[in-house]
């Protein structure tokens, strides 16, 4: 395991520095590996040392490295020690590596393989809030928020992974005055039969037509205001309106996240904290806070000289809350029920501005854990329609998804006979859209292309499940071979070491994911892993080889289907056995 060699290198510098293990464990680094020559498996640049006070900061950082790697005594784990352009590298002893690596995947520790790693100690575990999807009520699940759903779901499955006590929730849109409006609007236009027949929409349509109509007409405007006011004095008509458009909408959404593999521990909304929302409104002004803006609305005073030029709305001049006192009262209300450790909010990047303030009114209040709040942005999605035109909503998307790869399978000569093409179909086009999802830096915008997504050659989700069902396939084929030891020296060559050396980077991949809650280093990862494995099945191979050399490889290749399985439901993606 990486961790065994990371510990005993850093013992050595420890040894040699007069410091404690500790200091070196964080600054080793795997390095990756090379398909044409052999490389050294870990590295640790001297600036590190330089920066953290442990070597002088000035003078040739060459000669550093040099006088350091002279100092250090190679033994039976660490077989080669050098300076290279400011580094020091080593070489572990090749078949150490490969009986270390491998050991795990003949003890059935498959799935704790990385997740055990020293590196993880100085991440502090806890409850951890993850708060993600959070559409609006009473309105079709638009592809919109899918970014949103399954970036939250890979920060939810990756705390849990590494330890955490994580509170999945949806915060559902499902007050303000959009309600207003909608509540308004079923008075004119709604019926209560096509609400049972096809629900959300028939109030999608209601929405549209009650928006046209209170652009020019202040009547209907007026109407919608109304309704609010009802809804906000728990007035039992407009109350009863606005719970069914709940329930309905709750029902719905609940089939598209069965389909999307994820779940909520937790449905809230606006609508819970919005007597809260009043008592936040009291503390403010108890506190001194609350001031009035000319237009009359109550604002929170958030610039740094206090000159009133830059403030956070809290009330309206009618005096109804808003969306970020409903958010200030929600956040106070988790932490009193989960006393959390961290609380996670994913939504689009057009929001920051909204949690910035958030958390500025937050800590006003005197409410310190809000440093421990965080906002992951993301960017927007161009270009995502289906084949009959612009419809953007997350149903039709996943039904064209799933077509599409139905399609594409039945065109493929490998495809395999298999009893639910139709589910096979479903799972790889959404690990498709995942895959194409994660790959770059959350922040960024980016295009989406059919064609390109659904390619079964390229780093694409199709791929990561095509060599997860080839490896499968492979090991099922030579079922037998399992065997709780195996020789080593079997798997010296280049592809093999290469495999393995990949795999020394899976802990470092997932400490990185941790820290700033990117999945493009763990899709990156199993993406290079395929990669390696594709030329591995070419080079290495199970059937037909002498049995002390086919269990070695059957090894090596279960270690690396039980990684990629792994890193792949962290993603949130379900691997399949069958392509």
């Amino acid at each position: 395991m990486a961790c065994f060699f990371r510990k005993r290198i850093a013992t050595k510098l420890g040894e040699a520095l007069q410091q404690s293990e500790d200091a070196f464990i964080q600054a080793l680094t795997a390095i990756p590996p090379s398909k044409k020559q052999q490389t050294a498996d870990f590295k640790l640049p001297v600036s590190t040392l330089r920066m953290n006070g442990i070597l002088p900061s000035s003078g040739d950082i060459q000669l550093q490295a040099e006088h350091l790697a002279a100092q250090l005594k190679q033994d039976n784990v660490v077989e080669q020690i050098s300076a290279d352009r400011g580094a020091i590298n080593f070489k572990i002893n090749r078949r150490l590596l490969v009986q270390k690596l491998l050991e795990p995947f003949g003890k059935g520790e498959d799935e704790k393989f990385g997740l055990s790693s020293e590196l993880f100690h100085t991440l502090k575990r806890g409850t951890t809030v993850v708060e993600y999807s959070s559409p609006n009520i009473a309105k079709k699940f638009h592809a919109g928020h899918l970014r949103s759903t399954i970036i939250g779901n890979f920060i939810a499955n990756l705390k849990q992974s590494l330890g955490n006590n994580v509170i999945r929730m949806n915060y559902l849109g499902d007050w303000g005055m959009q309600f207003g409006l909608l509540g308004a609007g079923f008075g004119q236009f709604g019926c209560q039969e096509k609400l049972k027949k096809n629900p959300l929409q028939h109030l999608f349509e209601v929405y549209v037509q009650v928006n046209k109509e209170a652009e020019h007409n202040e009547v209907m405007k007026e109407a919608a205001r109304d309704f609010f006011r009802q809804l906000e004095q728990h007035e039992s008509q407009a109350l009863s309106l606005w719970q069914q458009f709940r329930e309905i909408t709750v029902k719905e959404y609940q089939h598209v996240y069965k389909r999307l593999g994820v779940h909520f521990d937790i449905y809230s909304g606006e609508s819970f904290h919005q007597n809260q929302a009043q008592e936040v409104v009291q503390q403010l002004q108890r506190g001194g806070l609350l001031k009035k803006s000319e237009k009359g609305t109550g604002v929170v005073d958030l610039s740094p000289d206090g000159d009133m030029s830059s403030v956070c709305t809290v009330l309206r001049s009618d005096c109804t809350t808003l969306y970020i006192t409903r958010d200030i009262a929600a956040a106070i209300d988790r932490k009193e029920k989960y006393q959390f450790d961290e609380m996670i909010y994913v939504t689009d990047k057009s929001q920051s501005n909204h949690f910035q303030q958030l958390f500025q009114v937050l800590m006003a209040m005197g409410h310190s854990w809000a440093d421990r709040c965080r906002h992951v942005p993301f960017g927007l999605v161009q270009g995502m329609k289906t084949r009959t035109g612009e419809v953007v909503f997350l149903e039709d998307v996943l039904d064209e998804a799933r077509a599409r790869m139905l399609h594409n399978m039945g065109q493929s000569k490998t495809t395999k006979e298999m009893e639910n093409p139709e589910d096979t179909a479903e799972t790889v086009g959404i690990s498709a859209l995942i895959v194409q999802d994660f790959k770059g830096p959350l922040q960024s915008d980016y295009k989406f292309d059919w064609d390109r997504i659904l390619q079964a050659q390229g780093d694409t989700g199709v791929f990561l499940q095509y060599t997860h069902a080839r490896l499968s396939s492979l090991l099922q084929r030579n079922e037998g071979l399992e065997a709780a030891t195996f020789d080593p020296s079997v798997l010296l060559e280049q592809t093999s070491i290469t495999i393995l050396q990949h795999l020394l980077r899976y802990d470092e991949m997932l400490y990185q994911s941790a820290q700033d809650l990117q999945p493009k280093h763990l899709v990156n990862f199993l993406l290079k892993l395929c990669h390696l494995v594709a030329s591995a099945h070419r080079e290495l191979p199970v059937k037909g080889s002498p049995q002390h050399v086919a269990q070695a490889r059957f090894r090596l290749f279960s270690a690396a289907c039980s990684v990629l399985a792994s890193g792949m439901r962290i993603l949130g993606i379900t691997p399949v056995d069958k392509m």
